[in-house]
C-alpha cells in the first residue's frame, strides 16, 4: 500500500472530508465518494486511513506533564446540559491569580486533540478549562465518528449555555484573576463569537473558522481575534457582512486569513493541519490573550 503524504491529495479530497466531517455527507457516501480519488495505487482504504484524526502520535503535550496541574471535574450548566465534565489545567508553580480561558471543542466533543490544546494553553501561563458538551449523553465516546452522531442529539443553544457556566466556573475559581477569554474550534468558533455577543464581562474571543453570528453584533463588549482558513467556502462566506457589523458597530478586532490552508488546520490530528500556519495562529492567540487577561 502506498504510503501517503499530505502533496499527493488533491484539494477536492479535503472538500469532500470537510463535507464528511460537518454532516453534510453519511460515511457510506464519503467512502463512496472516495473511490473517485483511489488512483495510481491509492486505495480507498489508505485515504480513509490517512484522512482521519491520529491521535496516537500528534498531541504535543503529554497529559502528566510535570508543569502542570491538570483533572477533570464536573461544573452545573443550569440552562444546558446540567452536569457537565471539562478538564481544568493550570501551570503548577505561579505567582498570582491567572487569566482564564474557556476551550471548546469542534462538532463531536471533548476529544484528545481539544484537550491537548487546553494543556498547551495552561503552559502558557492561564487556567484553562475544556468542557465536554457530550456530557449529558455520556461524554466523548472515543472516536470523532460516534462523537459527531451524538452531538447533533444536542441542541446548539444549549450547549452555548454549557460554555457560559463554563466561563461562570472560572469567574468563580480561587485561582482565577476574573479575566477571562474564549478559543473555539469550527463549532467552538461560533460558541466563541456567540459568547462574545452574550457575555459582557467576557474579556477576549478567539473564534478559528467558526461561523458567524448575524444579529446582535451590536452587543458584543469583548476584543475579537478571529481566524480564517483560506480555502474555507463554506465559512469564509459569513466573513464580509460579519466583518461590517463589527465595523458599523466600533467593535474592537483584527482578523487573519492564512492562505491555502483548509478549515481545521489548527488540529494537529489531521492532514488537513498546517504547521506554520497553525504555529503563527497560537503564538497570536497567546500574545493577545496575555494581553488582554493578565
Amino acid at each position: 500500500m502506498k504510503k501517503l503524504k499530505k502533496e499527493d491529495i488533491q484539494q477536492e479530497v479535503f472538500d469532500l472530508y470537510d463535507d464528511y466531517a460537518h454532516n453534510k455527507i453519511n460515511r457510506g457516501d464519503f467512502i463512496k465518494r472516495l473511490g473517485l480519488y483511489a488512483v495510481g495505487g491509492i486505495t480507498v482504504t489508505s485515504l480513509m486511513s490517512f484522512l482521519l484524526p491520529d491521535y496516537k502520535n500528534t498531541l504535543l503535550v503529554a497529559k502528566d506533564d510535570p508543569k502542570l496541574s491538570s483533572e477533570y471535574i464536573t461544573y452545573n450548566s443550569a440552562k444546558g446540559g446540567g452536569a457537565i465534565k471539562a478538564l481544568l489545567s493550570q501551570p503548577k508553580e505561579h505567582s498570582g491569580k491567572l487569566g482564564g480561558i474557556v476551550v471548546v471543542h469542534e462538532n463531536r466533543g471533548l476529544n484528545p486533540y481539544i484537550e491537548d490544546t487546553a494543556r498547551r494553553a495552561a503552559l502558557e501561563g492561564f487556567i484553562t478549562i475544556a468542557p465536554d458538551a457530550l456530557s449529558p449523553l455520556g461524554g466523548y465516546p472515543g472516536n470523532d465518528d460516534e462523537g459527531r452522531a451524538m452531538q447533533r442529539q444536542r441542541d446548539r443553544n444549549e450547549m452555548l449555555q454549557d460554555f457560559m457556566a463554563a466561563y461562570e466556573y472560572l469567574k468563580d475559581h480561587k485561582d482565577c484573576n476574573g479575566k477571562i477569554g474564549v478559543v473555539g474550534f469550527c463549532f467552538g468558533g461560533w460558541i466563541s463569537n456567540m459568547m462574545a455577543v452574550e457575555l459582557e464581562g467576557l474579556s477576549a474571543a478567539v473564534p478559528f473558522y467558526g461561523s458567524q453570528p448575524t444579529e446582535d453584533v451590536d452587543q458584543i463588549k469583548a476584543p475579537l481575534q478571529l481566524h480564517y482558513a483560506g480555502l474555507d467556502e463554506r465559512v469564509n462566506k459569513g466573513w464580509p457582512d460579519y466583518e461590517e457589523a463589527l465595523k458599523q458597530n466600533n467593535v474592537k478586532y483584527e482578523a487573519y486569513m492564512y492562505p491555502e490552508v483548509n478549515h481545521g488546520f489548527h488540529n494537529t490530528s489531521t492532514p488537513r493541519y498546517d504547521k506554520a500556519a497553525a504555529e503563527l495562529a497560537w503564538k497570536r492567540t497567546m500574545d493577545y490573550f496575555k494581553k488582554h487577561l493578565s
